[in-house]
């Protein structure tokens, strides 16, 4: 019994829920209906609206099309046509906008870096000032009195023809009272013989063995103090481990001048300048530095060969081996070649800042005017040269010609002839660049009746 009512109670039980579950999967159908109902009613509306954009598109396209259609018979241009001129005009607009933008740039640049430029400059003349002071090297020797101009003779001229085969150079005997000249083309030797003349004359044994023993001593002793000049040259501008005949060959500078000024000096002032403005402009400095120590090392270098200092420079750098860049700095420092870096505009620059800067030089300006004038005159004495031009103080010379006589195939030729002639007669520091210039115009005038 007791069994039989328990499997009663549970059928009643499961029966009850039953039948909540079918009424409620019976709302789920109606509900579900219903969203499906309105899902197709949204469907509807929305095909109903892509169906009116669709006809409005095509209006609006068979429109286009009658605008396009009109426009290409009113213009008679096709639409490819007038597409391109479109752009044109565009580019024109944006071509003009866009230049002068530019030129508002390069305007603003141009007063900036000149300002900047000055700013350099003025601040690498700064370091180019030095405390060194030139010593001029004199060829006169003042004599005691005038018996000792007879002592250095000698009898029958044995001393001073002593003297001169042992320094060197020449001894002049003027007018001039208590005062012998020396004359010599090398500086160094002329030094030697100053001094040793004048150690001669406190000694008073003037004589063939001793003048030479004299001039021997006097030499060595010179060349330490030309090494030691050099040493000091190279490390006031922080060149180090240099050979010791380059270094020699630098110290040669202390008893070497330019136009009045000492070569030592303008090396050290020119140095400095030239490491400055490499800083500023960020070039390589160690470059520029060597190659404005040693630009005009062929000045003191193998004397008696030919070629200019700029050449025999080049020699001496090559010969020891330095950097292609410093020998190109000594190469293009008077533009004889044309520059490969702005290394070699940096040398040039600091070199003619040193050089021209007021007081630098001391010239002959009577010898300047003349050698100016002779070689004006020299390039005016070729047939077709109308006029003739000296510029860069004597430097180059600018040709002009007459066109109707020199054709362009003859300008090289004329050049040169003119290049060789001035080398021959006129005496003049470097090289000299001519420059030939033929202008061809032609004329016409307007006759109003």
């Amino acid at each position: 019994m007791q069994k039989s009512f328990g499997s009663s109670q549970f059928n009643q039980s499961d029966n009850s829920k039953g039948g909540n579950s079918s009424a409620n999967f019976s709302q789920r159908e109606a509900d579900l209906a219903k969203r499906e109902g309105a899902l197709e009613e949204r469907e509807k509306l929305i095909n109903e609206k892509l169906k009116a954009l669709d006809d409005k598109l095509a209006i609006l396209e068979k429109t286009r099309q009658d605008l396009v259609a009109k426009l290409e018979k009113t213009t008679s241009l096709s639409a490819e046509d007038a597409k391109k001129i479109l752009i044109e005009n565009v580019e024109k607009d944006l071509a003009s906008e866009i230049s002068k933008k530019v030129k508002e740039a390069e305007e603003e640049i141009k007063l900036q870096s000149d300002e900047k430029a000055r700013e350099i400059l003025a601040e690498t003349m700064l370091h180019g000032v030095t405390d060194y002071v030139s010593e001029f090297t004199t060829s006169q020797v003042k004599l005691p009195d005038e018996e000792m101009k007879g002592r250095i003779i000698g009898k029958e001229g044995r001393n001073i023809r002593a003297f001169e085969s042992a320094t060197g150079v020449d001894v002049l005997m003027d007018e001039t009272p208590g005062v012998l000249i020396l004359s010599s083309f090398d500086p160094v030797r002329r030094e030697i013989a100053r001094i040793s003349l004048e150690k001669l004359m406190q000694d008073g044994r003037i004589q063939p063995e001793r003048i030479e023993e004299v001039v021997r001593h006097t030499q060595e002793d010179v060349e330490k103090i030309m090494f030691q000049a050099g040493e000091q040259l190279a490390h006031e501008v922080g060149v180090y481990n240099l050979p010791r005949e380059l270094v020699s060959l630098l110290g040669r500078f202390k008893y070497r001048y330019s136009y009045g000024q000492n070569m030592i000096q303008h090396t050290l002032e020119e140095t400095k300048i030239g490491i400055a403005l490499a800083k500023e402009l960020g070039a390589n400095v160690n470059v520029v530095r060597l190659g404005c120590l040693l630009h005009d090392i062929g000045k003191v270098a193998a004397p008696d060969d030919e070629g200019t200092h700029v050449d025999k420079g080049v020699a001496v750098a090559k010969k020891f081996g330095l950097p292609e860049e410093v020998v190109n700095c000594i190469a293009e420092h008077h533009e004889d070649k044309p520059f490969s870096s702005v290394n070699s505009i940096i040398c040039y620059i600091a070199d003619a800042i040193s050089g021209a800067r007021p007081g630098a030089r001391r010239g002959d300006v009577e010898g300047y005017i003349k050698r100016i004038a002779d070689i004006e005159k020299i390039a005016t004495s070729f047939e077709g040269v109308e006029k003739a031009f000296a510029v860069e103080a004597g430097r180059e010379v600018r040709v002009i010609v007459f066109p109707e006589k020199v054709s362009d195939d003859e300008l090289p030729k004329l050049t040169h002839d003119i290049a060789e002639k001035i080398s021959k007669e006129v005496m003049v520091p470097g090289q000299v660049k001519v420059t030939a210039i033929r202008e061809v115009r032609a004329v016409d005038y307007s006759i109003s009746g």
